[in-house]
């Protein structure tokens, strides 16, 4: 048997927000047959270094230090214009500068029970989510970046912010010259666990809340800093951020929960648990932590409203072979979706009890199924104390000695089942998800008609009012329940900031003579939309023309690829890069994301990245997004975004006896030719483009009436090439 340290070994710190965090390493296959499916997965190179872990005595290998934590109350967050939602984040922060909230935390580092040297803020809230509850945006509040990805590092004399290339530009604007911005990827740059081993002299303690950290992100940012010397100290009772924040604090979320449809979800709930138990008892577990919020959402057949943009609920779900419980805020959960649960076997537990039920999870004896990439530390550092602590009974009792230990609990550390399961859409999701990609459509073009005539008019209007204007006509589509991120409404130079988001008191004016970028998204009842169009109001420059035309021969080359069956998302990328590689061109983010059924638009295990790390096939019936880009910085930017999903391809050769596949649009909303230089593409690359917007009109044209139907006409005729 291992020690409750084999559990807690090897951590990762540098584990990203979502969009990223499916890009780890995978190695070779096996098969999960999930939901009556056989399909071919990947596992991360940790999950195969560890074969099920049994957990034994050792001390403790952090140093708890227990503290008062604030207290925390509950209120609404519902969807809002673009305009509202700063109005609300920014007026959380009053009364306090960023000056004063370094000086504030830095206060904290001598209390007794905390005595730290340095202390690491992520983005994630306690389930590694990437969009998070106003109430978690802790690195957002004491640094003043707010972009989705980035971690906050304070010291006694220093704070630093990692963030990627996406955010650069954003990260410059935002953060005061207390604040070091280090340009993640690039050369020279260090990373967090570097940086700390520089600065702090040997023998630091760096602290850490758990319940931020994945249980891998812990274990990698442990064994980094130990090579100085450093102790890592988890505290598990006070948040210090929190600690600052104080009755500013907005309050966590308590919107009702509802239960998803069935004929959107496709599968019942009861199917679902069944399946998942089989799971569990081929690998010889009795009972799995699942706690990615979207995970329990799909699983259960449930939806919330406590996350902006995601249909999620915080909430944890403890399955055994023969029960389940859910750990929520009762008050979300109505009359409907109690007398639900109640039928499909599911115990109700508050939120914050999720430590003592794995507490007795050990005690039990259980064989806990771990996703120790998804899982926060506190829950898998809990069950290795406890694990320990009964093996420790177990030495002390003379009546057990020699006996045999096979009750005994232990953690089998392997990715989650459903991860898998859930990016594989079935027949109803995808129904959903091509019936809400219509009626987006529609919402758009009636939409840029709207636009397009307000800027014939010379009429004033900033990147705030025209996103907001778009929350208004989607609005009106039937099934709609929020935008499903932060509208990107860029226009100059904005738009080459990559996940810009425009503020009502410093955004720009659209202009006409400049590039405008628009990336949106929406939730409805059946599906997800994710989709970008670049415009100009004037005249393009060749220049501008150029690029975008690269940028849309990439585009195409993606959606017209065919590949063999288990070619990871990695391989593809290139197909979008090609065009922009042949004249020196490029993008700093990947090409594309996993989307959700009516869930969370950014979801993995699948991607499209020139992180080349996710061996994850590419599976029928997955969801993929289509978006090459290229951002001048200071200047414009451009990407032209479709969501895809995976198919079979029916090909002449079926080279080893394999299955290729490829992509069916589920996006149809115009591309404008006037930005498109004809002269450098090929016959076929304007047949592709005559072909989709074809079909746009097939498809849109009897959903809008009027300026729209107008609009929709004139911006989807065929082009011809000179």
């Amino acid at each position: 048997m291992k020690s409750a340290a084999a559990i807690m070994s090897g951590l990762t710190l540098s584990k990203s927000p979502p969009r990223s965090a499916y890009l780890s390493s995978y190695s070779p296959h096996r098969c999960f047959s999930f939901f009556s499916l056989s399909l071919p997965i990947y596992r991360s190179l940790n999950s195969m270094k560890r074969p099920p872990i049994h957990v034994s005595h050792c001390n403790p290998m952090f140093i708890v230090r227990n503290s008062s934590s604030s207290s925390s109350g509950s209120s609404s967050i519902t969807a809002k214009p673009s305009s509202e939602m700063r109005k609300h984040h920014n007026g959380s922060s009053k009364g306090i500068d960023r000056d004063q909230k370094l000086t504030a935390l830095r206060e904290l580092f001598g209390k007794p029970g905390i005595n730290i040297d340095a202390y690491i803020i992520p983005s994630q809230d306690a389930h590694q989510s990437e969009f998070i509850a106003e109430c978690y945006m802790r690195r957002a509040y004491i640094s003043g970046f707010t972009g989705s990805a980035g971690t906050a590092v304070v010291t006694k004399h220093k704070a630093a912010l990692w963030t990627d290339g996406r955010y650069f530009l954003q990260a410059e604007k935002q953060l005061s010259s207390s604040w070091i911005l280090m340009r993640a990827g690039n050369w020279g740059v260090p990373n967090t666990t570097e940086w700390l081993n520089d600065v702090l002299a040997p023998g630091g303690r760096i602290g850490i809340d758990p319940f931020l950290f994945s249980s891998d992100a812990v274990n990698e940012l442990k064994e980094a800093v130990a090579k100085s010397n450093h102790e890592l100290v988890y505290l598990y009772d006070v948040n210090l951020v929190d600690e600052v924040w104080k009755e500013s604090r907005p309050m966590p979320p308590n919107k009702p929960i509802r239960v998803h449809d069935l004929k959107f979800a496709g599968v019942d709930v009861s199917t679902k648990l069944s399946n998942l138990r089989s799971e569990l008892t081929n690998a010889g577990s009795s009972a799995i932590v699942i706690s990615m919020l979207d995970e329990v959402a799909w699983l259960l057949n449930l939806r919330g409203n406590d996350v902006p943009h995601s249909p999620v609920m915080y909430a944890y779900l403890i399955v055994e072979i023969n029960a389940a419980k859910l750990f929520v805020d009762k008050s979300k959960v109505t009359p409907e979706v109690n007398d639900y649960l109640k039928k499909a076997g599911i115990e109700l537990k508050p939120y914050d009890s999720i430590l003592s039920e794995i507490k007795s999870l050990a005690a039990r004896g259980a064989h806990l199924w771990l996703d120790t990439s998804s899982v926060n530390a506190a829950i898998v550092s809990t069950y290795a104390t406890a694990c320990d602590n009964f093996l420790e009974g177990l030495g002390n009792n003379s009546k057990s000695k020699g006996k045999n230990l096979s009750g005994a609990p232990s953690a089998f550390c392997k990715s989650s089942p459903i991860s898998l399961a859930k990016a594989v859409k079935n027949d109803a999701e995808l129904e959903g998800m091509r019936n809400s990609h219509l009626r987006d459509a529609a919402a758009l073009a009636e939409f840029w008609s709207w636009l397009e005539e307000e800027m014939s008019k010379k009429t004033v209007l900033t990147e705030v009012e025209v996103s907001d204007k778009l929350l208004e006509f989607r609005s009106s589509q039937s099934g709609f329940v929020d935008t499903s991120f932060d509208t990107i409404s860029g226009s100059g130079a904005n738009g080459a900031i990559i996940h810009y988001r425009a503020e009502p008191e410093s955004c720009s004016i659209v202009d006409t003579q400049k590039l405008f970028l628009l990336d949106s998204g929406a939730q409805y009842l059946d599906g997800t939309t994710d989709i970008t169009r670049t415009v100009h109001f004037g005249q393009p420059s060749e220049r501008q023309k150029e690029c975008f035309t690269r940028v849309l021969q990439g585009h195409i080359a993606l959606d017209q690829a065919v590949f063999p069956e288990n070619t990871p998302g990695f391989v593809l990328d290139a197909f979008a890069r090609s065009s922009l590689w042949k004249v020196g061109l490029d993008y700093r983010h990947g090409t594309g994301h996993g989307v959700g059924a009516a869930l969370n638009v950014h979801e993995g295990p699948q991607s499209i990245s020139f992180r080349f790390g996710n061996m994850t096939p590419l599976l029928k019936g997955m969801i993929i997004s289509n978006e090459p880009g290229y951002y001048e910085d200071h200047a414009f930017g451009i990407r032209i975004e479709n969501l895809l999903f995976v198919k079979e391809v029916d090909t002449p050769n079926r080279f080893g006896g394999i299955t290729y596949i490829g992509f069916e649009k589920l996006t149809f909303v115009p591309i404008q030719t006037k930005l498109v230089d004809l002269t450098l593409l090929s016959a076929a690359e304007v047949d592709w483009l005559n072909d989709y917007h074809s079909q746009v009109w097939e498809k849109v044209s009897s959903l809008v009436e009027g300026s729209a139907r107008e609009w929709l006409w004139n911006n989807t005729r065929p082009v011809v090439k000179p």
